[in-house]
């Protein structure tokens, strides 16, 4: 691992995976509960204004935060990669492993957030990682690119934000739903499109999410 521009409370940090090295900012508050890693969707990286936005409210509620990139610029280019679920899902456990090896994040419960594509990878790795996970929050996700076998195996609770005028996210939403087995929630934001970009939805997300995780993160499922 090497770090670049460390901080009291922040780190950009280069993570080793698949022979490539992805960035990720790692910040901490000075006693956190817990620390959620961001899945990042199709064509946008950690400085996803959205989920930096949410990133924000949750440290203010005294989560950790680590937003990366799972692919690389190049990767990234090509269309095909950003809906490589297998992908994305491996280099989101490695990602994971590379946190529980963190000084400052060894002991601390883990949740995922994911957005679009990166819903799918978040479920995935849930999935693999069983109890070693907490809780899954999807922002406009796509948790059917997950896939059947892997959705029935999420344990990690789960809560799939989706906006009430993203009409066909919902429905693929809804489908995914319908297969996990786990604590779970379907949220449906009134008013919102596919990006949370309407006033106060993407508010409410975030709301939701710091009410999951505070929940899910304090308590052992």
């Amino acid at each position: 691992m090497q770090s670049i521009h460390p901080t009291e409370r922040s780190q950009l940090v280069r993570i080793p995976v698949n022979h490539v090295l992805i960035e990720g900012m790692l910040e901490l508050p000075a006693k956190p509960s817990g620390l959620v890693l961001f899945a990042h969707g199709s064509g946008s990286s950690r400085h996803s204004p959205r989920n930096n936005f949410v990133a924000r409210v949750l440290r203010e509620n005294g989560m950790a935060t680590l937003l990366m990139n799972l692919l690389t610029p190049v990767e990234d280019d090509d269309y095909q990669r950003r809906f490589d679920i297998e992908l994305l899902t491996w280099r989101l456990l490695l990602t994971t492993q590379w946190a529980r090896g963190y000084p400052q994040a060894t002991q601390l419960p883990m949740g995922y957030f994911g957005a679009s594509t990166g819903a799918a990878a978040a479920l995935r790795a849930a999935a693999a990682m069983g109890d070693g996970v907490r809780a899954v929050v999807s922002r406009g996700g796509r948790p059917d690119l997950a896939g059947q076998a892997d959705l029935v195996k999420v344990q990690a609770p789960t809560l799939l934000l989706v906006g009430g005028c993203d009409t066909d996210v919902l429905k693929l939403n809804q489908s995914a739903y319908a297969l996990l087995s786990c604590t779970k929630k379907l949220s449906v934001v009134p008013g919102a499109t596919h990006l949370f970009e309407e006033h106060g939805t993407l508010a409410q997300v975030a709301s939701q999410a710091v009410a999951w995780f505070g929940l899910h993160l304090a308590t052992k499922n």
